[in-house]
């Protein structure tokens, strides 16, 4: 087995792959409006799947996988790829996206509680402080995007007031719980298998649990009216969504409590609206800023060193 990276290492694997997770939600909108979601994800998969057959063999100094693991391997694309990505398009669809934002904000602290109560993580007050200036942040962050109503018109407002708005939160909180579930497996399992083949396998099994809805939505579907540009991007997408992201993620938790990792979920809506603002030509506001600030604050706090009490030499 590799050996885990040291500690600040770590914590800038985990940045990055929320950050790349962040940059590429906001450089699929394109993908999105071309292609059907499900056979998005179904080609997204497979893509995936392509880049890292190898990674799929098991190393000589890997134990062989036990029942329990490969329960684990399959429940970490279960719930992280296959029923997060219906829980967020559904529920989405049925509420606003600044609701969406506000409910997503309470990641973190999904995460430390699920790391507490199922890996039996003890969770100092610091951590806690900075799951609460994430989940404050982003919370406010989202509130403040209220321009994004303007801007989805008066058909979405109509769309929205026929639906059932409650199932719709719940449905975003299901996505919660499953992105923290996907944190929380993911630690156990990077204690048995390395970082590579806990992402070809869940990859693996989301190209598998996928191909039904990939398959029927792609019979009727026009690929020659998808254009070379897209085709790009839809490969940058595949990479970093089912190769790049889950590697990074997955190398960083080898070292970093679950809880603690959670705090860097931060860096998705962050690295997103910079992309924003850089690459789609949108603006920030002050509050915005402020709401960043709060945010990354929480990243500051769960990655300072723990204080060491040094012990009085004892007098002879």
């Amino acid at each position: 087995m590799h050996n885990p990276p040291n500690r600040l290492a770590a914590y800038l694997l985990l940045a990055l792959s929320m950050s790349l997770v962040g940059s590429y939600v906001a450089l699929s909108k394109p993908l999105v409006a071309t292609l059907p979601v499900f056979l998005l994800a179904w080609m997204r998969f497979g893509i995936g799947g392509l880049a890292m057959p190898h990674w799929l063999i098991k190393p000589a100094d890997e134990p062989p996988m036990t029942p329990a693991t490969r329960r684990l391997v399959f429940l970490e694309s279960l719930l992280g790829n296959f029923l997060f990505s219906i829980c967020m398009l559904y529920g989405v669809s049925m509420t606003s996206a600044i609701s969406a934002g506000v409910i997503m904000a309470s990641i973190p602290a999904a995460v430390a509680l699920m790391s507490w109560f199922f890996l039996r993580e003890r969770i100092g007050l610091r951590v806690w402080a900075a799951i609460a200036c994430a989940a404050f942040g982003i919370g406010l962050f989202s509130l403040s995007k209220s321009e994004l109503s303007a801007q989805y018109g008066q058909g979405l407002d109509a769309n929205l007031t026929s639906k059932n708005v409650l199932i719709g939160s719940l449905l975003v909180f299901g996505a919660v719980l499953c992105e923290a579930a996907y944190a929380v497996i993911g630690k156990k399992l990077t204690g048995v298998l390395t970082p590579k083949r806990i992402t070809s396998l869940i990859n693996l099994w989301g190209f598998m649990l996928m191909t039904p809805l990939g398959l029927y939505m792609a019979v009727d579907f026009d690929f020659r009216a998808v254009t070379a540009g897209t085709w790009l991007l839809l490969v940058f997408y595949a990479l970093a969504a089912s190769v790049w992201t889950v590697w990074l993620w997955m190398t960083g938790l080898k070292t970093v409590p679950a809880a603690k990792a959670g705090v860097f979920t931060v860096m998705l809506p962050i690295s997103a609206a910079l992309v924003g603002v850089f690459a789609l030509g949108e603006t920030l506001r002050g509050v915005q800023l402020l709401a960043f600030g709060i945010a990354l604050l929480g990243v500051v706090l769960a990655t300072l060193p723990a204080r060491t009490r040094s012990t009085p030499a004892k007098l002879k």
